[in-house]
């Protein structure tokens, strides 16, 4: 076991320093979200720090990078308070990893990448048509976080797009079964494969394994 002191960490090339960071903190779900300008031009951009809020209101957050490093989904959202979160597959990952890309503002992550824009009635914004899971989302809140520049972006799911024979009887969403990936670090991606679920933990009981 190395043992490694933050003022040694910072004392690493940037990139080196970077992809440790990023990686020490585990597995992440990893999302394209989708939004439009005031003009209503598409803009899609990869995002791996999206995290579960709280499922009554239904809340999701994201952090979106300093401002002058990925300005074009945060002004999006501030104008329109709409966005789309598509979960990434296989079949399209170097597409989707493709929209990290620093396009300039009049161009389409879509178009560069060969992702098709979904538009429907219930959101200004386009969803991703390759995505087999994906959900609207409305703008509640932005909170500037002081230590680095960055903001959280907290919604409100609004409409939710899921594959029937990926929700099972207790509402639990069987992500595997129609492939998501997670990531870890800067460029990493993973399939996932289910080890166990569990009851609900009582201080008075042991663990115990839920039925497949």
């Amino acid at each position: 076991m190395k043992h490694f002191t933050i003022q040694e960490v910072k004392s690493w090339d940037r990139f080196y320093r970077g992809n440790f960071i990023n990686s020490i903190s585990g597995f992440k779900s990893v999302s394209l979200i989708g939004t439009v300008d005031q003009e209503n031009n598409p803009n899609l951009a990869i995002f791996s720090n999206i995290v579960h809020l709280g499922a009554d209101p239904a809340l999701v957050g994201f952090i979106n990078r300093p401002r002058e490093a990925s300005p074009h989904t945060l002004s999006n959202i501030e104008h329109t308070g709409s966005y789309t979160i598509n979960h990434i597959h296989e079949e399209f990952l170097e597409k989707a990893h493709q929209t990290s890309a620093k396009y300039a503002k009049h161009e389409s992550e879509f178009e560069k990448t060969g992702l098709s824009p979904l538009w429907t009635d219930h959101t200004k914004a386009p969803f991703v048509k390759e995505s087999k899971v994906r959900y609207s989302m409305e703008l509640q809140e932005i909170i500037p976080l002081k230590q680095n520049n960055t903001f959280l972006v907290v919604g409100a799911i609004q409409d939710i797009y899921v594959p029937s024979v990926a929700v099972q009887a207790d509402g639990y969403v069987d992500l595997e079964n129609v492939g998501s990936l997670a990531s870890l670090g800067i460029d990493g991606y993973y399939k996932t494969s289910l080890l166990n679920r569990y009851a609900y933990a009582k201080a008075d009981k042991e663990p115990t394994r839920l039925e497949a």
